[in-house]
């Protein structure tokens, strides 16, 4: 069934803020939440609310937590995100690396210690709409690892997502690169285990190491595999965010011994950079311009309306849900309504959810 974005955000704003955050803390999450919604990623979008509430039922994710600087040298900042929301944390840091990139041309940030960041791309976003390349590297640390190294029958290590961002230029949109390193997403095999759908051939490998197109292998006992990208290319670059993300923070990369219930920490690397560093902001926009009218005038393939560049899914996506309402699968649903039950939602909030989401109205 599909709701619209304003019902969606008050249903995740409400149990977020039963379950412990501060209103205002619990309104920027959920706004967050369904802007991923809004944009296809429904793997990041409201789906993680019970996790989140998990979390802060276990004392694992502290609602009121900010960031806190850890050491300050000019352009290069480490901050603590201290087990806080990562949607605030995240924000709190990068508000930080901007300032220094103005100041320096340049920044880096490594944040360490975060709650779920939710969707990489919205922080190299908030860079590049202040006017800054940015790169970013993360990993992940979490209960139990889920992707298993190029070669391996086993997980290893977690999704380790890699964003870039580029501003836009007066003819062309953001460009926004967010990718997870594995060849989908841990929440895109949630979604379509409650779904009751198959994953695409290539994806999961099950407990044996054996390829599979089932995703409920992912939830079983002894669990399956998520595959990286590319085979050896996504496992270079996951190993990255695993080394620039969390070692270099301080954070850690995966390993057992960080194994704990209930918690989703992120380690990010963020590198900030003026396009205009060496006096030729336009000429790199003209440039921009010209090579993306080159690319998107690639005749489409079979099946294929056009050439589409990093972002230009995700705008598409944003368009026609705000228009037309997000859908939310029937076990997104039970788990949405069970996660208000465990946060204290009085009864009768929840039967308006119930009723808001089978019938979007």
């Amino acid at each position: 069934m599909k709701i619209s974005a304003q019902q969606l955000t008050s249903m995740a704003t409400s149990i977020l803020c039963h379950a412990g955050g501060s209103p205002d803390a619990a309104h920027r999450v959920a706004t967050r939440l369904v802007e991923a919604n809004l944009t296809g990623h429904d793997s990041h979008g409201v789906g993680m609310i019970p996790a989140y509430v998990e979390g802060i039922l276990a004392e694992q994710l502290i609602p009121d937590a900010t960031a806190k600087v850890v050491q300050d040298k000019g352009p290069f900042l480490l901050v603590d995100g201290q087990r806080g929301f990562g949607h605030i944390v995240a924000e709190q840091a990068m508000e930080l690396a901007i300032e220094r990139a103005k100041a320096s041309h340049f920044a880096v940030l490594s944040l360490r210690n975060s709650f779920h960041l939710g969707r990489l791309g919205d922080w190299g976003a908030m860079a590049a709409e202040a006017g800054f390349i940015c790169i970013l590297y993360a990993n992940v640390q979490s209960s139990r690892p889920i992707v298993a190294p190029f070669g391996g029958s086993d997980a290893r290590f977690v999704t380790n997502p890699y964003c870039t961002a580029i501003p836009a230029t007066d003819k062309n949109p953001m460009f926004l690169l967010d990718m997870a390193t594995s060849t989908i997403a841990m929440g895109k095999a949630r979604v379509a285990d409650l779904s009751g759908n198959k994953v695409p051939e290539g994806c999961v490998i099950d407990a044996d190491g054996n390829p599979t197109t089932d995703p409920s292998v992912m939830f079983a006992e002894p669990s399956g595999s998520l595959t990286t990208f590319g085979a050896h290319k996504g496992f270079g670059l996951a190993l990255l965010g695993d080394i620039l993300g969390g070692s270099f923070s301080g954070g850690g990369a995966y390993l057992p011994e960080r194994e704990v219930p209930s918690r989703i920490l992120n380690n990010m690397m963020a590198i900030l950079i003026d396009p205009n560093v060496f006096g030729m902001a336009e000429a790199f926009g003209v440039d921009m311009d010209k090579y993306a009218d080159w690319v998107k005038s690639s005749p489409p393939a079979p099946g294929v309306k056009a050439v589409q560049l990093p972002g230009d899914p995700e705008r598409r996506s944003a368009e026609d849900r705000h228009a037309n309402g997000i859908f939310v699968d029937e076990g997104t649903q039970d788990q949405l309504i069970e996660a208000a039950k465990l946060a204290g939602v009085p009864q009768a909030e929840i039967d308006v959810f119930a009723a808001d989401l089978s019938t979007g109205s």
